[in-house]
C-alpha cells in the first residue's frame, strides 16, 4: 500500500459513498487526491460532477442509440441510454455507441465492463444518467446464417434487429427482420410466454367474454380466438407478416428462424 493510500481506510471510502453517492473507484481517486481527507475528497467529487451521478441515476433514460455490427460470423447490439434525444443525436453519443458494438463484436459482452469510465465521461459531458441499456452478442451456428437491420434516425440507430436463420433466403430472413422492427414481438415461439401472464390472460378474457353477454356454451371457442390474437401480438411466429394475414411461420415453410434480437430506444 502507498503513502497516500494508507491515509485512508475502506471505511473511509464507505463512509465518502454514502455520503456523495459516486462509485468506490471515485471515492478511492477522490481520497487520493485530498490525502484522505473526506471532505476535501466530497469537494472534489463535486467539482468533477460525480458526486452529482447518484442523482442523475434516478432519473428516466428513455431516448439513446442503438449500435449494431455484425460480420459473417457474427453480430452485436448494444443500447446506449440517456435522458433526451438531444444527447442521443451527438456525435461523440453515437460514436461511443458504436465503439461499444464494436468491441461486443470482438471481444464479447463481458468486454463493455472495461468501459465504465468512458461512458461516466460522457454522462458527466451531457450532465445526463447515461448507461447501457440491451448488450448482445450473436453467434452463428454451422449451417446457419445471419441478417440484421438497424432502422436510424437523426444519424442515430433506434431499432436493431439480428436475425438467425437457416433453410431460407438471404432476402426472406432481411423481411423477416424488417417486420420484427415493426411489429417488435416479444418471443419467437408460443412456448416461450410466461405462463402465469398466459393464465392471467385467460382469466381476463373469460370475465371479458361473460360481461358481454355471450352464450355460456360459446364462452371456450371465444375465450380461444381471442387469446390467439393475445399470442398474435407477442410471439414472432404466429404474427402476420407486416400486418397482414399471412404469418411469419407460413412465409417460412420448411425453413427456420432459429433466433432474433431486437434492441429499439422507446421499446
Amino acid at each position: 500500500m502507498s503513502d497516500v493510500t494508507a491515509l485512508f481506510t475502506a471505511l473511509d471510502v464507505k463512509a465518502l459513498r454514502e455520503a456523495t453517492g459516486a462509485g468506490m473507484m471515485d471515492c478511492k481517486r477522490a481520497l487520493t487526491q485530498s490525502s484522505g481527507d473526506q471532505q476535501a475528497a466530497a469537494q472534489w467529487l463535486r467539482e468533477k460532477g460525480i458526486a452529482k451521478a447518484a442523482a442523475r441515476a434516478e432519473r428516466a433514460s428513455d431516448e439513446g442509440a442503438v449500435a449494431l455490427v455484425a460480420n459473417e460470423q457474427a453480430a452485436a447490439i448494444v443500447e446506449l441510454r440517456c435522458e433526451t434525444d438531444f444527447s442521443a443525436k451527438a456525435d461523440d453519443f453515437v460514436a461511443l455507441a458504436n465503439e461499444l458494438a464494436q468491441l461486443a463484436l470482438s471481444e464479447g459482452e463481458e468486454a463493455l465492463s472495461s468501459q465504465a469510465e468512458a461512458i461516466q465521461d460522457i454522462s458527466l459531458a451531457k450532465k445526463e444518467n447515461v448507461h447501457l441499456g440491451k448488450v448482445v452478442r450473436v453467434q452463428v451456428a454451422d449451417g446457419n446464417f445471419l441478417d440484421t437491420y438497424l432502422h436510424t434516425q437523426d444519424g442515430r440507430g433506434i431499432s436493431a434487429v439480428v436475425v438467425e436463420a437457416r433453410g431460407i433466403s438471404q432476402e426472406l430472413a432481411h423481411e423477416v427482420a424488417l417486420h420484427i422492427a415493426f411489429a417488435k414481438p416479444s418471443v419467437l415461439h408460443r412456448d416461450q410466454v410466461d405462463l402465469d401472464e398466459v393464465e392471467r390472460e385467460k382469466i381476463a378474457l373469460t370475465e371479458l367474454t361473460k360481461a358481454e353477454g355471450k352464450p355460456e356454451q360459446a364462452w371456450d371457442k371465444i375465450v380461444a380466438g381471442r387469446l390467439r390474437a393475445w399470442y398474435g401480438e407477442r410471439v414472432l411466429l404466429e404474427q402476420g407478416m407486416f400486418g397482414e394475414k399471412e404469418t411469419v411461420q407460413s412465409k417460412l415453410g420448411d425453413g427456420e428462424i432459429v433466433r432474433y434480437e431486437l434492441a429499439a430506444i422507446g421499446g
